[in-house]
């Protein structure tokens, strides 16, 4: 996998402020991009990870039989898009920090399918 490549991707969607590529087990970012002081993508990472992880258990918990495709923050200015990988790449998602003025949702989360696309070989 080319996790610059799959960044640069990522960042090519419009509004997109930072993008970075997560282990969900680990927390630990295998690489991001984009970002600056208000937006730290390492601790964005780590947290987001927490995250996953909790909504993992809670699907569990809740015996749905289902996959999460993708999770959607929505704070005043931005939108914080994850969306989880299927398939053989382990436990990783991409995170990316939308500004909610430039940003389409739906076109967004349609970008983040073709990156995803573009890991899996699919």
């Amino acid at each position: 996998m080319d996790i610059a490549r799959v960044l640069k991707e990522t960042m090519a969607i419009d509004g997109a402020l930072g993008a970075a590529l997560v282990d969900y087990k680990t927390g630990r970012s295998l690489g991001s991009l984009g970002g600056g002081p208000a937006l730290d993508l390492d601790v964005a990472a780590a947290h987001n990870a927490e995250v996953v992880r909790a909504k993992l258990r809670a699907i569990q918990a809740l015996r749905l039989d289902d996959v999460i495709e993708d999770i959607l923050i929505s704070l005043g200015r931005q939108y914080h898009l994850i969306r989880l990988f299927e398939g053989n790449v382990g436990s990783l998602f991409l995170y990316v920090a939308l500004d909610r003025d430039r940003a389409n949702l739906g076109l967004a989360r349609y970008g983040l399918r073709q990156v995803e696309r573009l890991v899996s070989g699919a």
